[in-house]
């Protein structure tokens, strides 16, 4: 398989995802958009598409220039029935695409917070049962997506629902991390530490270090999307 993944800063990186990769052997590419050499695929030659998170906000195409381009590629990959995984600012991003809104959520979420499953079935046993133990999960977000039309809305959070949503069955969006490590999480707090102020549903940077604990258990979470989802 030819899998191609988006990065937007480079302190977002595919964390699990890129050992998960390189574990099958698969070809993969890349596009770095904060490098001004970036370079997008050819969409015949991909199989399927990841796109990671970033700071940035999907309606920002006034102070990120490669915004619509992006976009308008994601858009196209959903119509060509590309599998497509949105982590974060991609999954907002794929709900643009359906047509459906991003908007400020009601309450900053970050740190780790348990999600839970909303009951809705897929034809996917395997993803109408990955969040059944209400898994605690790493957040690092100011906005959520509204549930395009047509798709199953999987999880949500105490404060923020629409956390993840399964568009037909090849376009997968979570609003949360399960793809962190450790060095995924320090650089997080390095780049964005301005964030953690002193309100309800924002850990300080001693939680989300001590959330560490729960890596593991995200990471197979992470690697039973990919194994059912793009490895399929």
């Amino acid at each position: 398989m030819n899998i191609h993944y988006f990065q937007h800063v480079p302190f977002e990186s595919p964390g699990y995802i890129s050992e998960w990769l390189s574990g099958k052997g698969y070809t993969v590419t890349c596009t770095k958009f904060y490098e001004p050499d970036y370079v997008l695929p050819e969409l015949d030659k991909i199989d399927a598409l990841i796109v990671m998170g970033g700071p940035m906000g999907v309606y920002d195409d006034h102070l990120y220039p490669w915004l619509p381009k992006e976009k308008a590629f994601i858009e196209d990959a959903i119509h060509a029935s590309k599998k497509v995984l949105g982590i974060c600012l991609g999954g907002q991003l794929i709900t643009t695409c359906l047509g459906a809104y991003v908007n400020t959520a009601p309450h900053k979420e970050i740190g780790w917070f348990p999600v839970y499953p909303t009951g809705e079935k897929t034809t996917y046993t395997w993803l109408d049962d990955l969040f059944i133990d209400s898994p605690t999960v790493f957040h690092w977000h100011g906005d959520r997506f509204d549930i395009p039309y047509g798709a199953h809305n999987l999880a949500s959070s105490d404060v923020n629902i629409n956390q993840a949503f399964l568009y037909k069955d090849h376009v997968l969006a979570l609003q949360f991390h399960l793809e962190v490590m450790e060095d995924n999480v320090q650089a997080m707090l390095t780049h964005c530490g301005q964030e953690l102020t002193a309100v309800k549903h924002i850990q300080s940077q001693q939680e989300i270090l001590e959330g560490k604990k729960y890596i593991q258990h995200t990471n197979e979470l992470m690697k039973r999307i990919l194994e059912n989802f793009i490895g399929a």
